[in-house]
């Protein structure tokens, strides 16, 4: 690995406020914005991640008193479109209302505490249980109590379904169980700056993949909220991303990093890829050297370049036999894995080599501004290289991530019920809609099991393979929280910055 010890607070490389000096086009000065988290150690005890007693807390102080984005508007677009959403033991029903209105109650029957609705739902009348008939309208008043003579203290007044806060903000709605915190646009205030170009209102959610991740929520959101861990869990990026020369920084109730790409990692130099290589199923490790492939047997076999014997492991990066008997884990699940369909035999995809006058970076931002034009015109001959090449990722206090710039991506985080040991990671795809075609409907959620593989969702793409990798670690790191002799994380000053501001804002909402 390359030493990246400077006697300076940051990597070796270029810095990505010189990456933003060399751009070809403006850059707007949002990017250039610093607002650097101050030092100082974060020192987090590890019963946050699997405390019973923390999670019951968690739900008191956390999910019935934060702004927490429930859906998107196009899922309830008709009168009478609901949806269910659960968030550790709680339910709640968002439900438009009438033209213009989206409201959000309690999912409970307040006769004998059913949920009201186990599904979504379309276009309905009113709700009603299915226990005994109890219902209530769409904007929560009480309907129709069968046998009322039966009950002469029910009144429309006391018995319509108890409400929650809404707010929209992009073209998504959010709910706040608490009726007395500030309102969402004081919540998201400054978010709106970061996303001018292509807002979200231009979008539709054309994918949403949910899997079951045997971890804590915020084990699981950390993973996805810094570059700092692409060395050792990405090394199939390390050749096109600068991952320790990330830009931080904090704003309110969110947070921001900047990952310049096209540029070799500073961990590496001088990368050349091996030859012959494939996308998913040859791959030289950049920072070994050492050969990766997929055999014949459904092995992944590992050499030294040119050296005919070899070692053999498995997916999970188990010895099998041979003289090398260590693995990167991670290599050997990119090559020996579960593959997409069709993808084993793909070769090797990079940017060209620049010609005079070029870069990598501007050759592929200009492939990107072709690919924009049609959606947004000749404003993308305004458009930074900065903007349409670097990973922009921003995390909304407590568990909404959404990607910057044009990139469609962004998660949601949530506990899977009421176990702290599970959550659900939740990918979307917000892709533009076309000038002057009518807004597609927006994509139903493709369920993963535990067990599932992110490939099976192969609309994805490439980035199954990328989650795969990201969450290897994850049910591993939740079981030695909980052996710690010294019961604590740490987190680095600058490049996990982003995972203290998050803990800033948890440590105060949950007072401890």
């Amino acid at each position: 690995m390359v030493e990246t010890i400077t006697g300076s607070n940051r990597s070796a490389g270029t810095s990505y406020t010189e990456l933003l000096d060399r751009d070809t086009h403006p850059v707007r000065p949002i990017l250039r914005a610093e607002s650097a988290m101050p030092s100082g150690p974060t020192v987090i005890p590890a019963a946050v991640y699997h405390s019973r007693e923390i999670h019951d807390r968690e739900v008191e102080n956390i999910w019935k008193r934060s702004w927490q984005l429930a859906c998107h508007e196009d899922e309830v677009r008709n009168v009478g479109d609901y949806i269910v959403y659960d968030i550790a033991g709680l339910s709640f029903i968002v439900v438009k209302s009438e033209e213009d209105q989206i409201q959000a109650f309690y999912n409970q029957c307040l006769h004998r505490g059913r949920q009201l609705c186990d599904y979504d739902g379309k276009k309905i009348r009113h709700f009603r249980c299915s226990f005994h008939g109890w219902s209530w309208k769409l904007d929560g008043e009480l309907n129709e109590v069968p046998c009322q003579w039966d009950f002469p203290t029910i009144t429309k007044e006391k018995y319509s379904l108890p409400a929650v806060q809404v707010g929209r903000w992009g073209g998504f709605v959010f709910i706040n169980p608490d009726t007395d915190a500030p309102p969402l646009s004081e919540h998201l205030a400054g978010l709106e700056d970061h996303f001018t170009l292509l807002p979200f209102e231009q979008r539709y959610k054309a994918v949403h993949v949910a899997k079951i991740l045997r971890c804590n929520w915020k084990l699981a959101q950390e993973a996805f909220m810094e570059a700092y861990h692409s060395v050792a869990t990405h090394p199939t990026i390390l050749d096109f991303l600068g991952d320790a020369n990330t830009k931080y920084d904090v704003f309110g109730n969110f947070s921001r990093a900047m990952s310049p790409q096209q540029v070799e990692s500073p961990h590496i130099s001088g990368y050349i890829p091996a030859t012959g290589a494939r996308e998913f199923t040859r791959w030289k490790h950049p920072l070994s050297g050492l050969l990766y492939e997929l055999g014949s047997d459904g092995l992944v076999h590992v050499s030294r370049e040119g050296d005919v014997a070899g070692s053999r492991f498995r997916a999970d990066g188990s010895w099998v036999d041979g003289a090398i008997t260590q693995a990167d884990p991670n290599m050997c699940n990119w090559v020996g894995g579960k593959h997409l369909p069709d993808s084993k035999d793909l070769p090797l995809t990079r940017v060209r080599e620049p010609g005079p006058g070029e870069s990598k970076r501007s050759i592929q931002a200009a492939e990107e501004r072709e690919r924009l034009r049609p959606v947004i015109g000749d404003l993308v001959d305004q458009i930074s290289d900065a903007e349409l090449v670097d990973v922009s990722y921003f995390s909304v206090f407590p568990n909404w991530h959404p990607w910057g710039s044009f990139n469609p991506i962004f998660y949601r985080f949530r506990p899977n019920g009421d176990d702290p040991g599970e959550c659900i990671h939740e990918c979307w795809f917000m892709m533009p809609v076309q000038a002057g075609e009518k807004r597609p409907e927006p994509a139903p959620v493709h369920w993963l099991t535990a067990e599932d593989d992110y490939t099976d969702a192969p609309e994805l793409g490439p980035l199954a393979k990328v989650f795969n990798q990201d969450v290897h670690n994850l049910p591993m790191v939740h079981k030695g929280l909980q052996g710690m002799k010294n019961p604590e994380v740490i987190f680095g000053d600058y490049q996990e910055s982003k995972i203290r501001h998050f803990y800033q804002h948890y440590m105060k909402q949950m007072d401890l």
